[in-house]
């Protein structure tokens, strides 16, 4: 059975599975930016952190089941609650006690810790959404479980469009999902795990800043704990790392959590700042939808030789370039956010990133500032990456704009009503006519001509200011981008529209009322405005290389059948193996079947197919910090 045949067993199965976010539909572009703007204007006056700080928060550990264990499995997702179908493929691979890896040797246990990485539920946070989109199909997928692995959750931009409250709600309670416990109280928190390793997961409020009662609480549950040679892993809610390419201070706040938390503090005693011999070794985030790395470059590296160089290869893909052996001195920097959340490119992920940036505002940075070079592996892979933007706008793909967003085609018809009737207002005007019905009726080759003239001007001029305007700079000539070319494709194709319109009208006999022009003229606005304006639309939106627009290109077809985690092992000699795994596929296919619960009757899906996982690279290997 699909999606709407488990809708029809809602109340059996606790939840109802929804259908993926469709983010060019225009209800979803005004819901979203209507919270997106509530959010960013009265954020510092709903900031539920502020409150968090009267709550007991006091140090997590891990695995539960075995706080004197010596090594433990983690397990990391972001970017889940989207559709059921991949969410729930996702949850079930979770669930499972071990998997089988292609290359691992040996089968690798479910995580006694899950860690989610931000964005639980998309598109908005609302206690219903959390329900419906995450929390019903991770307690299905694993109804109960003997040994209680603890699941930790950071906040994502999505989770805060509600100033935090269904959030706290859902996960800072103690209430169970599943056979999942929980156990923090705010929205952030660390976790103590074996052989000397530290998890802490930071929130930062939509990218802003570290509350004053966060800081308090890392400066005295983490700092004091911290010993020389003692290891850290970092969960923040975005890759703030790559955003340095645009805003050069968009890492200061991570590094100086680093200076100023972990690798030093403040000896109570003399005042001082004092080093506590710590380090951070992973940086782990989601909030972008795919897999990439980065790796640091160390000081015996050749210049211009970390594992970066060269573009990568997916999964099953070998890597470009020539990068030196892996080193576990390395610190790494992964960005996995395949939880079910519609998949991003890797295009155009910057090659190499300075941390913090020359330009960056912040007084005490590391001199020299580290290097990080992207891994050659991602997911997707950077050729795949740019195949898959170009569905957007291919009409003969599943995921071209209109036939993915139905309601987005509707939109661009009614945009196009109105501008053909502006157009045609000025076209009765160039021609002499009172009115654009006349000037329609009596419009004959000449005139069609103009218009098919004047509508290849439209768009043709994008592009030439774009070439000129590169070329004036020095610089490589750039395809068109900006609200002004869009404005002026959607001119183009509305003087197509009235084109169309004034050739349909030339069959029309001379003694048909002027009403009937006037209705073709409409009708063939809305149908030529519904395909040809959202199909210019999406060239729009895939020549723009950069910016929210850019976005555009892999959220407006919503792609959901590539979902993936991070599977990790800190060994008993506290090395940390990372195991980068991505499903070979999202299930369409469900049964249902009867949950063993003493206390309530109820049913779970379960996939109808065998789901497997596969790496998106060879496991990565980081030695725990050195003691000087």
């Amino acid at each position: 059975m699909d999606v709407q045949d488990l809708r029809r067993h809602a109340a059996a199965l606790l939840f109802t599975p929804q259908e993926p976010v469709r983010w060019m539909a225009p209800k979803e572009l005004a819901r979203t930016a209507v919270k997106v703007g509530l959010a960013a204007v009265f954020a510092d006056y709903a900031d539920k952190r502020e409150i968090q700080g009267a709550l007991q928060a006091d140090l997590l550990r891990a695995p539960s089941a075995d706080p004197d264990a010596e090594e433990i499995w983690i397990d990391f997702a972001a970017d889940l609650g989207d559709g059921f179908e991949s969410t729930y493929s996702l949850a079930s691979v979770l669930a499972a006690p071990a998997l089988d890896v292609a290359g691992a040797g040996a089968p690798l246990p479910r995580g006694s810790l899950l860690v989610l990485g931000g964005d639980q539920v998309y598109p908005v946070a609302s206690t219903t959404a959390y329900e419906d989109r995450m929390k019903g199909p991770y307690r299905a997928a694993l109804p109960s479980a003997p040994d209680r692995p603890l699941m930790v959750v950071l906040p994502g931009n999505h989770d805060w469009y509600d100033g935090l409250t269904a959030f706290l709600r859902m996960f800072a309670q103690g209430r169970p999902i599943g056979g999942w416990e929980t156990r923090q109280t705010r929205s952030y928190f660390a976790v103590e795990l074996p052989g000397r390793w530290w998890l802490v997961g930071l929130d930062s409020q939509l990218g802003s800043y570290f509350d004053d009662p966060q800081l308090r609480y890392f400066e005295s549950t983490l700092s004091p704990r911290l010993r020389p040679g003692d290891s850290v892993i970092v969960c923040s809610a975005a890759p703030t790392w790559v955003k340095t390419e645009e805003d050069p201070n968009a890492f200061n706040s991570l590094h100086w959590f680093d200076r100023n938390i972990v690798r030093t503090r403040v000896d109570r005693s003399t005042g001082e700042r004092t080093a506590t011999g710590a380090s951070i070794r992973l940086w782990l985030t989601g909030d972008k939808h795919h897999y990439a790395r980065y790796a640091e470059r160390l000081p015996e590296d050749p210049a211009g030789s970390g594992e970066g160089d060269g573009e990568g290869e997916g999964v099953g893909g070998g890597a470009a370039g020539g990068p030196p052996a892996a080193d576990p001195r390395r610190r790494q920097m992964v960005t996995c956010g395949l939880g079910g959340a519609y998949l991003a490119a890797t295009h155009r992920l910057p090659a190499v990133l300075t941390l913090p940036p020359a330009a960056s505002r912040m007084r005490e940075k590391d001199d020299p500032p580290p290097l990080f070079d992207r891994a050659p592996r991602t997911c997707p892979d950077a050729q795949e990456s740019r195949a898959l933007a170009r569905g957007i706008a291919t009409p003969w793909s599943r995921h071209w704009l209109p036939r993915r967003n139905p309601g987005f085609a509707v939109l661009a018809g009614a945009v196009q009503l109105v501008l053909v009737l502006l157009v045609s207002g000025v076209f009765a005007l160039a021609e002499g006519r009172r009115h654009p019905v006349d000037a329609v009726r009596h419009a004959g080759p000449d005139e069609l001509l103009a218009l098919l003239c004047t509508a290849a001007a439209f768009f043709v001029l994008p592009f030439v200011l774009g070439w000129a305007g590169g070329l004036l700079r020095g610089r490589r000539p750039r395809a068109p981008s900006g609200p002004f070319a869009a404005v002026l494709f959607q001119l183009a194709v509305a003087v197509v529209a009235l084109g169309l319109g004034v050739a349909v009208a030339g069959l029309v006999p001379a003694g048909w009322h002027g009403f009937w022009i006037l209705l073709i003229l409409l009708v063939v606005g809305a149908l030529t405005g519904a395909v040809l304006g959202s199909q210019l639309f999406a060239l729009w939106v895939l020549c723009t290389d950069r910016g929210q627009v850019a976005e555009w290109q892999m959220s407006g077809q919503s792609i959901d059948d590539r979902t993936g985690f991070v599977r990790m092992h800190i060994a008993r000699d506290g090395t940390l193996t990372l195991h980068p795994l991505v499903l070979d596929g999202t299930c369409r296919d469900w049964r249902l079947e009867e949950v063993a619960d003493p206390t309530a009757a109820w049913l779970r899906p379960v996939p109808a197919e065998l789901l497997t996982v596969r790496p998106v690279e060879e496991p990565v290997v980081i030695a725990p910090t050195q003691v000087p």
